[in-house]
């Protein structure tokens, strides 16, 4: 996963690596160091941060008889990591690196249009394996929050709420600045002594934007509202069951596809319906007992995004005709640019071998959930954005 740093009034942490050096005193048999460089989470090195095991030993003996009378010894590293430990009660948690996941959409169905603006929609969300890697640290109090980032027009005034490094792409309908958001949220209340509850963080992360709340879920929730109103639902699907997600260089404009949609619900009779008429909870209820099949994988947000973007839709169609019945699924996720493929992790070969293809973003993925009161995991196993042979296709 791509690393980050998030700085919350404080400055950015750059680790480095500590080292012990030891000066050795011949006489009366006696080591201490001579200098010694903090790292990690408190002013003193743990055990893990030595190479070795280090010994203080003093002797003492008769002039006369040259037999010895006492001697003391003690483990050195021993010493070092019960003073790191009580240093650490004291100054609580300074640093804190978080794993910051994706969502696909299995389905979205949109179900009406609301008087505030916004519509509403009924989808089963679900995290998955791409994420960021977010590094937070606390700065001395009187710095200023500075944001930093790999990604080119990611904006890094007042508009940004967290600062990160990004593996997800942006305008890919994944989700990933909502994560992040859910991710900082997470860590400030971390960082606070855990003062919000899991329900708080996730109401008050409905003020920021619609699709940040489903973070606080436990993975798996159905979506209803704007998004907003989250109810967790026992993962319906297996955490092993892999997929392929190919994100186009161009993004879809959110913001003009819903443009689409709102004109299909101002008209009495829509010219083109843009929207199915098939009950989501359905749709929830055959994912649960059948799993996913392209029938149950609908995106009301599809038809506009093919409008909005025509290549799009060429891309999928051109996805379930090479795929052979690879796939269990093909579909958009959110409001686009990305076409997940369930069922494989593997690409068709097209995206290798057309140029109009040379700059996706290709990532393998699966379903993922966290614990409750636990923030989510980086799996160890996931090799995101990479071809089969390794190199990057990242559109990023």
């Amino acid at each position: 996963m791509a690393s980050s740093h998030f700085l919350c009034s404080h400055h950015l942490y750059s680790s480095s690596n500590g080292k012990t050096q030891f000066s050795s005193f011949k006489k009366g048999s006696f080591s201490q160091p001579s200098s010694f460089k903090p790292h990690g989470s408190s002013s003193l090195g743990k055990k893990s941060r030595f190479s070795r095991t280090h010994w203080v030993r003093a002797t003492a003996s008769d002039s006369k008889t040259g037999r010895k009378q006492v001697e003391v010894a003690y483990n050195l590293e021993d010493k070092f990591n019960k003073l790191a430990d009580e240093v650490d009660k004291d100054v609580g948690m300074s640093r804190l690196t978080l794993f910051s996941p994706c969502k696909i959409n299995v389905f979205l169905r949109i179900t009406g249009k609301r008087a505030d603006g916004y519509h509403d929609l009924a989808s089963l969300f679900h995290v998955i394996s791409l994420g960021d890697k977010i590094k937070f640290s606390l700065s001395p109090s009187k710095s200023t929050d500075r944001l930093s980032t790999n990604v080119p027009g990611v904006p890094l005034d007042e508009r940004n709420l967290i600062h990160l490094d990004k593996k997800v792409p942006t305008g890919a309908g994944l989700g990933g600045g909502s994560s992040n958001a859910a991710t900082a949220l997470w860590a400030a209340n971390q960082f606070s002594g855990c003062v919000a509850t899991e329900k708080e963080l996730q109401e008050w992360s409905g003020e920021i934007g619609s699709d940040i709340p489903f973070f606080f879920s436990q993975g798996a929730a159905y979506c209803t509202g704007r998004g907003e109103v989250v109810e967790d639902i026992t993962p319906p699907i297996p955490f092993d069951l892999p997929m392929v997600l190919i994100k186009p260089q161009e993004a879809c404009s959110t913001a003009e596809v819903y443009k689409v949609i709102y004109r299909s619900f101002k008209l009495v009779v829509p010219s083109v319906d843009k929207t199915s008429k098939i009950d989501p909870l359905s749709l929830l209820e055959k994912i649960s007992s059948n799993g996913i099949s392209q029938d149950v994988c609908v995106n009301d947000l599809e038809p506009p995004a093919f409008e909005v973007l025509p290549s799009l839709k060429r891309l999928k169609q051109r996805i379930i005709a090479a795929g052979r019945g690879q796939y269990d699924a093909v579909f958009m996720s959110g409001s686009g640019s990305t076409i997940v493929g369930v069922g494989s992790p593997d690409p068709p070969q097209f995206v290798y071998d057309d140029d109009e293809y040379k700059d996706v973003f290709l990532s393998e993925a699966n379903f993922i959930t966290r614990p409750t009161n636990q923030w989510y995991t980086e799996p160890l196993s996931t090799d995101a954005c990479t071809s089969p042979t390794g190199s990057s296709r990242s559109i990023e």
